[in-house]
């Protein structure tokens, strides 16, 4: 496999956002999640593998006012902030692999739907203490489920259930609330997701 941070650039340069399956117009599942933490607009919330994701769009319009958006492809954060124009600099920006991301603040809300199913059971491990010890309300966190894709831009990801994630992050965090989604990607294909939301303990 090549660098996996290549082949995220090489994604981002070469596909649309209705060329790729990931794209949401109005991301409502993380949106309701994130309001339903009932945290202060001025709470610290990170977006990992955020990409030129619209979720940033539509929590700026919520008026939360320190959003973090990291992502292992520059390109893709480019394009988010030229999306933005003039509002991305509301927005902190953190090129990086999840791998390597060493936080140098807390975070109230951690959002991930699209990092966590491509990682492999030590990098698991690496996120799971990650969180534990960087995130002080919660984490809305959205994988392929049992009944979604095997693969996704050409790699092989992991499926879960909410009882999988459940075992994992129930150590440091009580879940609250889980459901599944059937998204519609941008070519009219269905894929399943589980979404999760934990509160730290």
């Amino acid at each position: 496999m090549e660098n996996i941070k290549e082949h995220w650039e090489g994604v981002y340069k070469t596909k649309t956002p209705d060329q790729v399956s990931w794209t949401q117009v109005k991301p409502i599942k993380s949106l309701h999640l994130i309001l339903n933490s009932n945290v202060s607009k001025d709470a610290k919330i990170i977006d990992i593998g955020g990409g030129d994701s619209n979720l940033v769009d539509h929590l700026l319009e919520e008026g939360y006012t320190d959003i973090t958006v990291l992502d292992i492809s520059k390109t893709a954060i480019e394009r988010a902030k030229k999306r933005l124009g003039d509002k991305a600099n509301q927005v902190t920006w953190i090129d990086s692999n999840i791998t390597d991301f060493k936080p140098t603040e807390k975070y109230a809300i951690w959002h991930d739907r699209a990092v966590f199913h491509f990682l492999n059971k030590e990098e698991v491990k690496q996120y799971v203490d990650l969180v534990s010890k960087v995130v002080d309300k919660g984490i809305a966190i959205a994988t392929f489920s049992k009944q979604g894709p095997l693969k996704c831009s050409g790699l092989d990801i992991i499926q879960y259930n909410s009882e999988d994630l459940n075992t994992l992050f129930e150590q440091s965090f009580t879940l609250k609330e889980n459901f599944y989604e059937d998204h519609t990607t941008p070519f009219s294909t269905k894929q399943n997701f589980v979404y999760c939301h934990f509160l730290k303990k």
